[in-house]
């Protein structure tokens, strides 16, 4: 198979480093919170109210100074309480991996459209065309930069005969998509031009390069978001082709 590339590792290391400066900004911004409100709300605006809290601190056994304390405590507690929570939870997220995100439409007919072909085509695509064999669509764009990454993997699969592979060329020039095409080469059986992306939102696409496996009832069993690797092709989606071919 193609070999894989370090554009993962970077995009990963990439998002860590986002991650991080975000957290950081949002505790800065809790303890900026938490210090105003100490300063405006908790701290008693008039010498009578200090006199009385002082009072009814002493009657009740307790030192002015430990109740200073206590409130220090809590205003240091909740943003780094806070911070910690939103540390878990991004943690957790970053340890999902995004190719697999569900989707509503899996189990779903293929959305009902119509494409003209990519320019210097000669087949659109069309909702007809996806009935009656298992097939990959695979939504790319020419200014899509892991679309590059993933194409020598399709045009691999496509030599080896294993599956037909559509492409929906999504919000592209036509220029350039067949520059790109013509370029690159081009593993499509059919390609279809969503121009204006219309038929990418009914296929519920969150953005280029996604990935979808086809039943022999056009429907969608399968959506990869991202790059196609040859390990995600070879432990995911060719195991799912053969046990689809079977049924």
């Amino acid at each position: 198979m193609v070999p894989m590339g370090d554009s993962d590792l970077f995009w990963e290391f990439s998002m860590v480093l986002v991650t991080a400066a975000c957290l950081l900004a949002i505790s800065v911004v809790m303890v900026g919170t938490v210090l105003l409100l100490r300063r405006f709300v908790w701290q008693p605006s008039i010498t009578f109210g200090r006199e009385m809290s002082a009072h009814i601190i002493a009657a009740n056994g307790l030192a002015v100074g430990d109740a200073r304390s206590g409130i220090r405590r809590i205003a240091f507690l909740i943003p780094l309480t806070a911070f910690v929570g939103l540390a878990l939870v991004l943690a957790w997220g970053m340890t999902r991996d995004p190719g697999t995100l569900p989707s509503a439409l899996i189990g779903k007919p293929v959305p009902e459209f119509r494409l003209p072909p990519v320019k210097g085509r000669a087949l659109g695509l069309a909702s007809a065309d996806l009935n009656g064999e298992v097939s990959l669509v695979n939504v790319f764009a020419s200014w899509c930069t892991a679309c590059r990454e993933e194409h020598p993997v399709f045009m691999h699969l496509n030599a080896m005969g294993v599956v037909p592979i559509h492409g929906l060329n999504y919000k592209d020039q036509p220029d350039d998509a067949e520059r790109w095409l013509n370029t690159m080469g081009d593993p499509y059986t059919r390609t279809g031009a969503d121009v204006s992306g219309r038929v990418a939102i009914d296929w519920g696409v969150y953005g280029v390069p996604e990935t979808f496996v086809i039943t022999k009832d056009a429907r969608i069993a399968y959506k990869h978001i991202g790059a196609v690797t040859p390990k995600v092709l070879d432990d995911t989606i060719l195991p799912l082709i053969r046990k689809l071919r079977s049924q």
